[in-house]
């Protein structure tokens, strides 16, 4: 078991160390130059139109989200975790926003829009860390830690409007995943199926692997679907996977936790 393995760190240790990681990756972000907006982000390869819509592709493949979002809401309030529910709860709840938040940007690509498709993100990101992190590391004071992480998570998207600086927006982005993938790795955690959970950080990879290489996939698919919407469905799936792992997972017995 994982945490036989690291029987010679004390638990108060690793937690140390995970706090340790954030600090020092927030730190390195800061470290770095700021970064700007870059207004060929807008420019997305894929801008046919379709019954009145522009876009209609960068826009459509935003409905996965609503449909997953609302699966997952339902299920977390009709049969709440013992763990992080409210938490839970947002991952969801700003994963059905995405939809409407990233349709809204994607109608009219500009960054006055983009900021009510970045918001809905932060939402759901900030809210994982809180779940992920509370049936890991057993935080205490869930509404405590997931009011600071949204906050902070908001913040992120105010500083970029107002400061053209996306420094504070991409670690809240890439810190989570980061110190998520290192509690895993520190500590067993509490319930079952969290290959799920690597199953939907797996596909999250290959969606931003797909915003990148928006046309060349475009071209690769013969103009059938281009990176940036390919993108969306892969992140809807691997939010999907969040929800099955949700559904079939079930409490590890304490024996398996010592």
């Amino acid at each position: 078991m994982v945490e036989r393995a690291l029987s010679g760190i004390s638990r108060h240790g690793r937690e140390l160390a995970l706090l340790g990681l954030i600090i020092a990756s927030a730190l390195a972000m800061m470290l770095v130059a700021p970064i700007p907006q870059s207004l060929a982000y807008h420019a997305f390869v894929d801008r046919r139109a379709l019954w009145g819509i522009p876009n209609f592709l960068n826009v459509a493949t935003n409905l996965p989200f609503l449909l997953v979002g609302a699966w997952g809401l339902a299920y977390c309030l009709r049969q709440p975790q013992h763990e992080a529910r409210w938490s839970w709860c947002l991952v969801f709840l700003g994963t059905a926003a995405v939809c409407l938040g990233s349709a809204y940007y994607h109608w009219q690509p500009n960054s006055g829009t983009l900021v009510w498709d970045r918001l809905p993100m932060t939402i759901a990101f900030m809210a994982l860390f809180v779940a992920l992190l509370s049936e890991h590391v057993k935080i205490k004071n869930e509404g405590m830690w997931l009011g600071i992480t949204l906050v902070a998570g908001v913040a992120s998207v105010i500083y970029w409007i107002h400061m053209d600086d996306l420094r504070p927006y991409i670690w809240v982005q890439a810190a989570p995943f980061l110190v998520i993938a290192c509690a895993m790795g520190l500590f067993e955690g509490k319930y079952t199926h969290r290959h799920f959970l690597v199953y939907g950080f797996v596909l999250y990879a290959l969606a931003k692997v797909a915003e990148v290489f928006d046309a060349p996939i475009y071209a690769l698919t013969q103009e059938l679907l281009s990176g940036h919407s390919l993108k969306h469905l892969l992140a809807a799936a691997a939010v999907y996977l969040l929800y099955r792992m949700l559904k079939q997972r079930h409490a590890r017995e304490p024996a398996s936790l010592s």
